[in-house]
């Protein structure tokens, strides 16, 4: 063990028997920075949780990439493509996708005695993957489509049913306006709920033959294929994958595909979600200023109470170095036990935050009902980590207030 070291460990522990005046400033000091490092661990837990909720939500109804025909627009009457595609088996046996599902989507009108409501009816087959939906549902159950016989039943959203008045085996008829208008009698399934009430009050789930009948399409005919991956940080690399597996059509009597994820299908949503990382840098700063400050005013004090220690120190021999590195693990120490409480009430309060739901959110504004919560064990060792390191060098400056102390006045000084 160093000199320096020792120095400091002896120091600690006579402050820690409550020996010295500059107690209460440190004691300050440490909760400044347990609050300032809490306060970081929930805002990059919040924002974390939120992100990934939401976009959970958002591919939980579209998926995380589609592939469309090139000719489709925005309109939820779709141009066909063959569900025989060569790219597809290519496409399943990557390790980066979890699944891949046909879908047709077609818009309708539901028409009861007292209301009327618009929604987009989206047909899905047999493989499709209902585990974000089952997470969600209220009432009912979801839908099972078999390839040899037609279901009428539907699954539709909470916001709807509490619209129309439906309820779990109640019958409805829906309206198609085209030439000729159809008809169509359904039976509710299961009533599902997100939160996402754009989404929700938009869409149907059915068998997809419907979808097909409805259009006149043959039974290998869909409106296009949902991908879902299983890292969303890949997503534009999975995307440039799934480019590449379907290749460039050039003849007339192929399908021209066009691929879009969902960053692209939904820029508002996600650049609103990237406008979040902005406010949670501001608090990072902030808190990491706050607590680096709190600290510079505890070590001038830990420097000021030591003033004849240093006197004597720097008589006997020892070092501008030596010296300020006793009052750097002194420091550090401080540091180190802000951060220990820090943790202990950040954690804490997410914890419960997590478990209880404790902080409702209105979901017409935030697409959530309570406050979502990610905790992320390597975020918060970065952020322990990031706080000591930026908390350290900012010690580093007012620590250079050693060299200024001469020997025979700081003897002196009471």
């Amino acid at each position: 063990m160093s000199i320096g070291t020792f120095i400091a460990s002896r120091l600690i522990k006579d402050r820690n028997r409550g020996t010295a005046f500059s107690r209460p400033i440190n004691v300050i000091a440490i909760i400044g920075i347990a609050l300032g490092l809490a306060v970081m661990i929930l805002a990059v837990s919040i924002l974390t949780g939120f992100k990934q909720q939401i976009r959970d939500k958002v591919a939980g109804f579209g998926a995380h990439i589609q592939v469309v025909n090139f000719d489709a627009n925005l309109s939820y009457e779709t141009v066909p493509i063959s569900s025989n595609q060569p790219f597809v088996p290519k496409i399943r046996e990557h390790r980066g996708i979890r699944n891949v599902q046909v879908f047709a989507t077609k818009a309708g009108i539901i028409k009861t005695d007292e209301n009327i409501q618009g929604v987009v009816l989206k047909g899905i087959g047999s493989d499709y993957d209902w585990s974000f939906f089952r997470s969600n549902m209220v009432e009912g159950e979801t839908l099972s489509v078999s390839d040899t016989a037609r279901s009428n039943d539907v699954v539709i959203s909470k916001k709807v049913a509490d619209m129309l008045g439906f309820m779990p085996g109640d019958s409805f008829s829906m309206f198609f306006v085209q030439d000729p208008p159809r008809m169509r009698k359904f039976t509710v399934l299961g009533i599902y709920e997100t939160s996402l009430e754009e989404f929700d009050k938009t869409y149907l789930f059915c068998d997809i033959n419907h979808i097909r009948s409805l259009n006149g399409w043959s039974d290998d005919q869909i409106s296009g294929f949902e991908i879902y991956i299983n890292d969303f940080d890949q997503l534009d690399y999975m995307t440039d994958v799934i480019r590449d597996s379907i290749g460039y059509r050039i003849s007339e009597e192929e399908e021209q595909l066009k691929v879009t994820n969902i960053r692209g299908r939904y820029p508002q949503i996600f650049d609103w979600l990237g406008f979040q990382d902005t406010n949670v840098i501001i608090i990072l700063v902030l808190m990491i200023l706050v607590a680096g400050f709190n600290m510079i005013s505890g070590l001038l004090i830990l420097i000021l109470e030591k003033t004849n220690m240093i006197g004597v120190l720097k008589a006997l021999g020892a070092g501008n170095k030596v010296i300020r590195r006793i009052f750097l693990y002194q420091a550090a120490w401080l540091t180190a036990k802000g951060l220990f409480w820090g943790n202990i009430i950040g954690i804490g309060l997410a914890l419960l935050q997590l478990r209880t739901e404790m902080i409702s959110l209105d979901p017409s504004s935030y697409y959530l009902s309570s406050v979502p919560i990610n905790l992320d064990p390597v975020h918060i060792i970065l952020l322990n980590i990031g706080t000591m390191i930026a908390i350290i060098l900012m010690l580093l400056i007012p620590s250079q207030l050693i060299a200024r102390i001469t020997p025979v006045k700081a003897i002196r000084y009471n």
